[in-house]
């Protein structure tokens, strides 16, 4: 850092509103270019969807959807120089307060602060000896006090140890002021767009590194503040007694805090991932490592299936690149709908093209299926843990094990308590769906304290045990616990723990051991059958889908699909719990 040049005087007159008045103008910016960019797309593009047809009307798309883009940029490099000039004038003001206070105390005291801040102080005090007051001097931060050591002979002046932090706590300011000064006047220089009027990933890259740099910077001014260990209910309250400006800079710096936050209203959610995913897009672009090229691979489709707009429309309600990704995609605004479900996948997911093409899908169908019976439903899919990953899934402790499904089931537990906070609906109707392994995830959100907030109706399908032996163990009644096992799933007939130990030390001899101890031959791995009559749940009709010969695992992942040769009666099932029509399910004996 090069030597600082800043003097107490210039700290003292500083105008940090004028800074902040600076911070006002950007942010004005900021919001005429979100604004430019919410008209291009709530109404331009949505005008030329659903009137226009042809190779015109795609090219005008094409280009609306690229100046959108360009306002976004436009919207987050304005927001990140109003954050940066606020934080600025907020860290500037500080050590303007303690230089205000220290000459203060000089001027209460009488001492005499100069320009290169040191302090001189009166005579004061007896000396030892004769009783005369002892001589003045003057105190300065760099050590040359102007003062003799005292000896044993000599009491020293009484008011040198108060100069001496005067001029220290002096020093200290101009000193903390000139390194703010520094670095933020590099951030400043570093936020400039590139010439000409397209934002090519390349710039998204940029951005994303001046995000980075501007949060590191902003921590102690707004970061700090984000209630990260609150209830949600706690969080929503927070969320909703901050000003607009407040909520401006939130958003156009941490995008990411805020859109993972449970308990932020679902539109302002979807609002803070659309912007990052385009920061997170930028960050990973140009990497050529599997996992960045992997999730870079499903962060364009999630990008490219925003843009093209859906109906029920689609909600971006988290997005990141931790572990194997994170994503939650809602389709219907799960505040305003009265029903809710949300979705837990299992086995080999992650942020990647399939997932957004399948998992994804799924959630689409669960929504328009629940829509047929009541219109004011949404469904999501929840991509909030790292399930386990295949090919080791035989043999792995990931999938054998609890342990992601328990970490998984208390961040699910606490997305559902956002849920049921933001919800405006009186006594709206939540569901929670496990499929696979992430049935047990949902069977661990249960066994948290309180179980599930909110949740009236619990969906397993594709199960192989869900951590308790009894539908009533999952925290709501019975009756309220849906099952779904075709016949030709292996999954939802895998063996018991027992079974599988003893396999694994006696070969084939142990595995039939372990078939006669359990007699009923109505345990799986992670506990009982949920679809076994020991287990109490309601069981519904699926179709049996294709066996192992002709299809594969596909009986497995067919439980949502209502395409062509896909598993209607299942998802139709699924469509009625989630629409609070559970009682009209067709059913199925239980095992």
């Amino acid at each position: 850092m090069p030597t600082p040049t800043l003097t107490w005087a210039q700290l003292r007159d500083l105008k940090c509103a004028e800074l902040e008045g600076a911070a006002d103008g950007w942010g004005k910016s900021s919001n005429r270019a979100d604004a430019a960019r919410d008209r291009i797309e709530q109404q331009l593009l949505t005008g030329l969807r659903d009137t226009q047809e042809g190779e015109a009307a795609q090219a005008a798309v094409a280009r609306l959807r690229q100046l959108g883009r360009n306002f976004q940029y436009v919207y987050t490099e304005c927001g990140l120089l109003r954050t940066t000039l606020n934080s600025l004038a907020h860290e500037m003001r500080t050590q303007q307060r303690a230089l205000t206070e220290a000459l203060e105390d000089a001027a209460a005291l009488k001492f005499t602060v100069h320009a290169n801040g040191s302090v001189t102080y009166p005579a004061g005090g007896e000396g030892l000896v004769d009783g005369a007051p002892l001589r003045g001097g003057t105190a300065s931060s760099s050590g040359t006090s102007g003062l003799m050591p005292p000896s044993g002979l000599i009491a020293p002046n009484p008011h040198a140890a108060k100069a001496q932090d005067i001029a220290d706590r002096v020093c200290g300011a101009v000193r903390a002021a000139a390194e703010i000064d520094w670095r933020y006047a590099g951030i400043l220089r570093r936020l400039k767009a590139e010439e000409g009027l397209k934002v090519p990933a390349s710039t998204w890259k940029d951005a994303a590194g001046d995000a980075a740099e501007v949060r590191d910077a902003a921590g102690a001014y707004l970061k700090d503040a984000i209630p990260h260990d609150a209830s949600p209910e706690a969080r929503r309250d927070w969320w909703a007694g901050l000003t607009q400006e407040q909520r401006e800079e939130y958003l156009a710096v941490y995008p990411d805090q805020i859109g993972n936050l449970d308990g932020i209203p679902a539109l302002v959610r979807d609002a803070a991932n659309r912007d990052n995913l385009q920061l997170l897009i930028g960050k990973l672009e140009g990497r050529d490592d599997e996992k960045s090229m992997t999730q870079l691979a499903g962060l364009r489709e999630i990008d490219r299936q925003l843009g093209a707009g859906s109906q029920p429309p689609m909600f971006l309600l988290g997005i990141g690149d931790e572990g194997n990704g994170r994503a939650i995609v809602s389709f219907g605004n799960p505040d305003t709908a009265k029903n809710v479900a949300a979705y837990v996948p299992g086995l080999n997911t992650s942020l990647d093209r399939s997932f957004v093409e399948g998992d994804i899908k799924r959630a689409w169908d669960t929504a328009k299926g629940a829509q047929k019976y009541d219109h004011s439903s949404a469904a999501m899919v929840w991509l909030g843990y790292d399930a386990p990953q295949f090919p080791d899934w035989l043999h792995s402790a990931d999938v054998m094990g609890d342990d992601r499904a328990e970490a998984g089931g208390r961040a699910f537990g606490s997305f559902m308590g956002g849920l049921a906070a933001t919800n405006e609906n009186e006594d709206p109707h939540l569901t929670a769906i496990g499929h696979s392994y992430g049935s047990r995830t949902v069977g661990a959100a249960t066994q948290q304290d309180g179980g599930i907030a909110g949740v009236d109706d619990i969906v397993l399908v594709g199960s192989p045990g869900v951590g308790v032996d009894r539908a009533e163990d999952l925290g709501v009644s019975k009756e309220h616990v849906f099952v779904g096992a075709a016949e030709n799933d292996l999954v939802t007939k895998a063996p018991s723990k027992l079974q599988g130990s003893m396999t694994a030390a006696a070969g084939p001899v142990g595995f039939v051991v372990g078939s006669l101890l359990d007699r009923d031959n109505d345990d799986l791995w992670f506990g009982k059958d949920p679809a076994s009559e020991a287990f109490g749940a309601r069981r519904f009709h699926t179709d049996e889908g294709p066996s192992l010969v002709t299809g594969g695992f596909d009986a497995h992942s067919q439980y949502f699909d209502v395409g062509p040769e896909r598993d209607r009666a299942s998802a139709d099932n699924i469509a009625m719990v989630v629409a609070g029509r559970g009682g009209k399910i067709r059913n199925e004996v239980q095992r």
